[in-house]
């Protein structure tokens, strides 16, 4: 195609409101589909990237310099979140499920896992364990916990990150779970 026919196209395209032209949106499509993303999630991944280059231009920022590499790198990150969702997604099945078997023990067995917890949880340094204690039994957001604490939201989810991967290690260790 000839970069005569090409810029038209453009034109028409952007004329009609529609900021990827039609080579724009392939690349977009095969970006997302090697990034991984089901075929039935493509046209809402062109659709993400179509409506950030709108709201950027909303936004009254600078045209990207090359549309087509930009339209690229935001498809490929919307493939790698399409990917954390799903991970998400899993993680959130697993722990539903391991709820539901927790809800099957008898009283002998929560008695006994109530207690590995609460020795886990003496063991902590004291630092984790609050943050433990008040993301999981007080139900707090890490945004609020950092707030309340007056401490930087990383240092709350590292933490975080630290005790559970201690108090799951100890539970293993000591067989309870």
């Amino acid at each position: 195609m000839s970069v005569l026919r090409r810029k038209a196209r453009r034109a028409q395209g952007e004329a009609h409101g529609d900021p990827l032209d039609a080579a724009q949106e392939r690349r977009v499509r095969a970006v997302l589909a090697l990034g991984g993303v089901p075929q039935a999630d493509l046209p809402d991944g062109v659709q993400q990237v179509r409506l950030r280059l709108l709201e950027r231009t909303a936004r009254g920022d600078e045209a990207p310099r090359d549309v087509s590499a930009w339209a690229a790198v935001v498809a490929s990150n919307l493939a790698m979140d399409w990917h954390r969702a799903k991970r998400r997604q899993e993680r959130v099945g697993e722990r539903l499920a391991s709820l539901r078997q927790l809800e099957h023990l008898s009283d002998e067995d929560t008695s006994l896992l109530s207690l590995a917890v609460a020795q886990g949880l003496d063991e902590l340094p004291d630092a984790q364990r609050q943050v433990l204690v008040l993301r999981f039994y007080a139900d707090l957001p890490v945004r609020g916990i950092a707030e309340e604490l007056g401490i930087p939201e990383g240092t709350v989810k590292s933490r975080l990150h630290t005790a559970v991967r201690a108090l799951r290690a100890r539970l293993h260790e000591d067989e309870v779970v």
